[in-house]
């Protein structure tokens, strides 16, 4: 189809990605975000190789390359320091074609923002409504304006305010029942290896320190917490001091280095799967339509194959726009349910839901060969738009 004008509500990596797609076919783009400046909720992002070949496709390969982190190995350690496995990832590399590439979420927002055109992006600009007829879909807004188009995309994150109207029921996110801690911090030969991802897992718990450009490491921790718990931030680094208190020295160094006020703590949700992520000319994409835990690290990724893929059906159609949408909702639904209760039944055993099955898994860790690894890598990777 030609000449279509598109609302895209929510400017984080899902609606910008879907602004810069639908904008190089010729569409016309709106973005709107309800906030008043745009702050990523995380520190880094694990952007695998499925996620970068859509920037590529986009012509944003040399920029993602220029601030994604060296990761060339993973490892996993336990909470006393046993070397649990290690994977050359460059076996994953040249099955899959692409290097996966660890960002700063606030540096990969700031990229797809200038690739997409900041000035067309309408801040402090809260959807609360949503009108459809036989010419177009409208969106409402806070202040009284009205936006009007042929296609309507809800990227507005895991609290979607328009998810109710295209599921036709209230589905509120599901408290994974664990705490996030994240930030970035400068890497240095006392924290480890600069291009190794390492992951510490011990007592339903786990520390990580992941490399991103600019010689830096994303860090995050988790542990299993009651939903409700609150810590002042300038006090985030004796929380994490006091759980991950014998651990290695390394885990130490780590939160001494850090600072608890650029600490980021966040209690993990997903949602459940809805019965569609289509209504007429309205789509739900991104964490609006599958949230997701972040213990694949597949949550980035998936918005940004909802945008090629939701590109692809409209660009590749003349029969309209709802063909195209439940074209979209068909390819899209099954593959990021599955990933979502992937990620879930993989959170329950981090963090130690059935403390006999989180045992079974750290063993499992010692003696899993560094090939299954990167083979079950590969087949989430390759199950994407572009194999």
């Amino acid at each position: 189809m030609y000449n279509l004008k598109v609302v895209i509500i929510g400017a984080g990596i899902g609606g910008l990605t879907t602004g810069i797609a639908l904008r190089q076919a010729g569409y016309r783009v709106e973005i709107h975000d309800k906030a008043s400046e745009l702050r990523p909720a995380g520190a880094g992002i694990s952007l695998w190789s499925n996620g970068v070949k859509v920037l590529n496709r986009l012509g944003l390969g040399d920029s993602i390359a220029r601030i994604g982190g060296q990761m060339d190995r993973m490892e996993y350690r336990s909470n006393t320091d046993e070397l649990l496995s290690s994977i050359d990832l460059d076996p994953l590399v040249q099955t899959v074609g692409q290097r996966p590439y660890p960002v700063s979420r606030t540096e990969l927002q700031q990229m797809l923002l200038e690739a997409f055109g900041i000035e067309d992006v309408r801040l402090k600009s809260k959807c609360i409504a949503v009108e459809e007829d036989r010419s177009g879909v409208t969106a409402i807004f806070e202040d009284g304006y009205r936006a009007t188009g042929d296609v309507l995309i809800a990227a507005d994150g895991v609290h979607s305010i328009l998810r109710e109207y295209v599921s036709g029921e209230r589905v509120y996110p599901r408290y994974a029942d664990y705490v996030n801690w994240n930030g970035l911090v400068d890497a240095s030969p006392e924290l480890g290896d600069p291009n190794t991802w390492v992951l510490y897992v011990g007592e339903g718990k786990r520390a990580s320190m992941m490399p991103v450009g600019g010689d830096r490491y994303y860090y995050f921790f988790g542990a299993p917490m009651e939903k409700g718990t609150t810590v002042e931030p300038a006090k985030r680094g004796e929380e994490l001091a006091n759980i991950f208190a014998r651990w290695p020295e390394k885990v130490g160094k780590l939160i001494e280095k850090l600072d608890p006020l650029q600490t980021n703590r966040l209690e993990i949700h997903d949602l459940d799967p809805l019965p569609r992520i289509v209504r007429g000319r309205v789509a739900l994409l991104g964490d609006a339509a599958h949230a997701s835990t972040p213990t694949l690290g597949q949550g980035g990724c998936q918005a940004m194959e909802d945008a090629e893929i939701l590109c692809r059906y409209l660009i590749t159609t003349n029969i309209g726009v709802e063909y195209a949408l439940k074209r979209y909702e068909g390819e899209r639904k099954e593959r990021t349910e599955n990933l979502v209760l992937k990620a879930r039944k993989r959170a329950d055993t981090i963090y130690g839901k059935d403390p006999e099955v989180t045992r079974q898994w750290y063993e499992s860790l010692r003696q899993e060969p560094p090939g299954d690894v990167i083979n079950a890598l590969a087949r989430t990777i390759l199950a994407g738009p572009f194999h």
